[in-house]
Parts: structure tokens; sequence; C-alpha cells
């Protein structure tokens, strides 16, 4: 069970005048067009279709909302890196984009989505450098990581890491497949304390047995000793 949920499309916005009045936190998701940022959100919101996912780089044209509970939103922003895009449709989401991300005061933070193939391109450099200067927390999912191996998972890591170390605690990261639900409760923890909704110790139960190869035991309690053990197993009879 996802800590999302329960969420649902709330809006398209094309202008800021429709932005939604009653956001209380709502975090950003922002990528290079095919990095997979449709997809990480319906993973992370338990949902197959709910981000429309596009193999057509810029097809998400305008900020959509989807509601996670009373005030709380994700919100899907235009991929980048859309040079098949028109000039004119790049305008109208730089006019649209640029305010969004400086001047929404209920933005907790941003996601930014990089393919853990070919991360730190010069567009995502570029959001970082701009996004870091409002001072709010970024959040690097570095996605596909299935199809990487263990090694390169651990290499890529170490090189995001460390490009982007004089961000400091403003800037974290992991890796993240949509494919095999790698790092969904990682993101989600994330994500929970930036929009201040808090798993219940069930959805938490719930939520660990759902990770594969992941396995709740309980907890031992008055755990007896080796002798003890032994004197309680029943003597068995040899013929």
């Amino acid at each position: 069970m996802s800590l999302f949920n329960n969420a649902a499309f709330q809006i398209t916005v094309a202008n800021l005048s429709d932005l939604p009045g009653d956001s209380v936190s709502e975090v950003a998701f922002a990528g290079r067009s095919n990095a997979g940022k449709s997809s990480a959100i319906n993973t992370l919101v338990n949902h197959t279709r709910l981000a429309f996912v596009s193999k057509t780089p810029g097809r998400t044209q305008h900020l959509n909302y989807f509601r996670l509970c009373d005030g709380k939103y994700f919100v899907d922003l235009p991929g980048y890196g859309f040079a098949k895009a028109p000039a004119e449709i790049r305008d109208q989401w730089e006019n649209l984009l640029a305010p969004y991300l400086v001047h929404r005061s209920p933005l907790a933070g941003l996601v930014l989505i990089m393919d853990s193939r070919h991360p730190l391109t010069e567009l995502d450099m570029q959001m970082i450098d701009w996004f870091a200067q409002t001072g709010k927390p970024i959040h690097v999912l570095l996605s596909k990581s299935d199809k990487l191996t263990r090694h390169e998972q651990a290499q890529v890591m170490r090189e995001v890491k460390g490009a982007l170390e004089a961000l400091g605690d403003r800037c974290s990261v992991q890796l993240f497949s949509s494919l095999k639900r790698l790092g969904v409760e990682e993101a989600e923890g994330v994500l929970g304390r930036w929009l201040g909704i808090v798993a219940s110790a069930a959805d938490r139960q719930t939520l660990a047995k759902s990770i594969p190869g992941k396995v709740a035991r309980p907890r031992k309690r008055n755990a007896m000793g080796w002798s003890a053990r032994v004197a309680a197993k029943p003597k068995q009879t040899h013929k």
C-alpha cells in the first residue's frame, strides 16, 4: 500500500491564475523528457495511468496537479529537453514554469528525475543550479536503476552525490526503479516529510509486506537461552 494511495487527478494549469487556492503543501516533479518522470509518479501513487506516460518528448505542456489529501498535491511539470517542441510552446512553458518554481509559496521541494544511465546532463545541472537558489530542497531519483549492475549503481551514486556535494543537506540522491519498485519506500519517506503526510502503523506494516525481498519478522521477547530451549524439547526414543 502506497503512502499516496489515494492520489487523484485534480486540475491541469495553463495559467498561474488557475493554481489551486487550497494548496497547503505540494511537491513538483521535473526531469528531462523520457527520463521516467510520469512512471515515477505512477509508481509512488500505486496507479498505472494517473500520470500519462508518453514516448513523445514534451507531451506534458502544463502543470498537472494530483491531489493526495486535503491541501496536499503532487505537481507534474513539463519535461525539459524538448527540442521538437515548437518555439511558442517552449516560451509558454518557460513563462509558466519560472514564476511557479520561484514564487509558489506552498511548494515544499523539487523531485528531479534523472535516467541513471545518463545522469547530470547539462539541462539537469541548469535546473539544479537554478532551483537551488530558492533554498528549497531537491531530491534526485536516479530512475531505471534496474538497468544497471550493482557496481554501476554504486558508481553512479558516487558520481551524482559528488557533483551535488556543494548543496549539502538541501539535496538528497537515491536509486529508483518504477519497473522493479526499487527505492519506493525511501522516496515516500522523503516526500511524506516534505508534505507532512505520515503513514499509520497499519499502512507501514502493509507497505513492508509489499516490498520485494523484505520480510516482516515479529520482535522476539524473553528469548530462551540455549540450555532452556534444549530442556524444553521432548526427548526422543531410539529404537
